[in-house]
């Protein structure tokens, strides 16, 4: 390494203790490789496209302590991508020190999930590993730092070093908070991990999180409902109707019981655990309108529109406005009925028409990083104040 006078390389056992915001860690030949999902909920995935969005490391990060200047990480990277051929962009690793980034570094995934919705075979071509280099970080004091994986990437740690003894850090006090959401909670268009609004909402607020967030798949499933029962958790909060709409793969009927039984089955677990339950922030398609959204066969770029109609809506098909009114009636519901710990929290507060208009959604439907910053910190601001202080304390 260069300025080392050796390397210290860091064992195994040390890098698994350090990994936060995955919810299993599978050993493999060459490495480790953090999940959120357990291994017996990935087998229940129903399609390629969730495979590779599951798999990726939102909210993944190391918690490290250590005065090294230089640390490197050698990794395996997988990203989606719709041919075998065109060349990656580097992803961004990240490190962070009481929430403020102070450094960031490189490294393009070696392989390749080759999935498109029109041809969803979902092959995977696996390539090099990389390594990823962070120079000049220190001060000679130790140091905790919390590197962060790249939201979009599926990543197998390979070996760590630095040219200096590095430890993992213990389990924070903080509140832990786990999330589930759509491809607008993974991170879609945000420039780098630190940028999803999950983690702006984390680090502001020093809480722990779990981020799991599966682009395209908010779908009530409920394999995904019996991991949060399961996962460890002061607050959890539930962002939910964006892709039931956009796919169109509930009718009203269906869609009330489902969550009702999504929420029953994490109460399983968290019988008094707060959650807060999120409805779908602004998309001028699909607010009055049913789905399935598509894109828009008359532009060239990315842009969304709805396949279906209002007329659709009065017949039973769901809009995102007829969620978050089914949304907040089930919530009132459940109160009446004793589940105190329970809240609605209107999307539209986090993201609105008056937000629309002054910062658009590049694509009419994901946020770009502009937005996702903006619902990061009013999510902060009206939800995890109330649960930033430790676990017994009162907020």
């Amino acid at each position: 390494m260069t300025n080392a006078v050796r390397p210290f390389r860091i064992e195994r056992s040390t890098l698994r203790r350090s990994i936060r915001g995955a919810v299993e860690t599978e050993e493999t030949e060459r490495g480790l490789v953090p999940h959120r999902l357990p291994q017996w909920a990935r087998r229940q995935i129903p399609d390629p496209f969730m495979v590779q969005t599951s798999a990726e490391s939102a909210g993944v990060r190391l918690a490290l302590r250590t005065a090294a200047d230089v640390v490197e990480l050698d990794v395996r990277a997988r990203r989606i991508a719709a041919d075998a051929e065109t060349p990656f962009p580097p992803s961004a690793y990240e490190l962070t020190e009481r929430g403020r980034l102070v450094a960031t570094a490189g490294a393009a995934a070696g392989s390749r999930y080759v999935f498109a919705f029109e041809r969803p075979s979902g092959e995977i071509v696996e390539g090099p590993a990389a390594t990823v280099r962070f120079e000049r970080l220190g001060t000679g004091r130790e140091r905790e730092l919390e590197l962060w994986l790249p939201y979009h990437d599926h990543v197998e740690l390979l070996e760590l070093r630095a040219d200096a003894p590095v430890a993992s850090v213990p389990e924070p006090e903080t509140r832990r908070w786990v999330h589930h959401g759509s491809s607008i909670s993974h991170g879609y268009r945000a420039e780098t991990t630190t940028g999803t609004w999950p983690v702006v909402a984390a680090l502001k607020t020093g809480t722990h999180l779990t981020n799991l967030a599966f682009s395209g798949n908010a779908m009530l499933d409920a394999f995904v409902a019996r991991t949060i029962r399961d996962t460890p958790a002061d607050v959890i909060s539930l962002k939910i109707g964006v892709n039931i709409v956009c796919g169109d793969v509930m009718r009203l009927r269906a869609f009330r019981p489902a969550v009702d039984g999504f929420l029953d089955t994490i109460r399983d677990g968290h019988p008094d655990t707060p959650i807060v339950l999120v409805s779908p922030i602004w998309c001028e398609p699909v607010e009055a309108s049913a789905g399935p959204t598509v894109q828009d066969p008359d532009r060239s770029e990315e842009w969304t529109i709805a396949s279906g109609t209002e007329a659709d809506v009065a017949a039973g098909k769901l809009s995102l406005r007829a969620v978050r009114a089914a949304l907040s009636s089930i919530v009132d519901r459940r109160r009446a009925d004793g589940d105190h710990r329970l809240r609605h929290l209107d999307g539209l507060s986090l993201y609105g028409e008056r937000d629309a208009a002054a910062m658009p959604l590049p694509d009419n439907l994901h946020p770009g990083p502009d937005v996702q910053r903006l619902i990061g910190e009013r999510f902060a601001d009206r939800v995890l104040t109330a649960f930033a202080a430790p676990p017994g304390e009162t907020a």
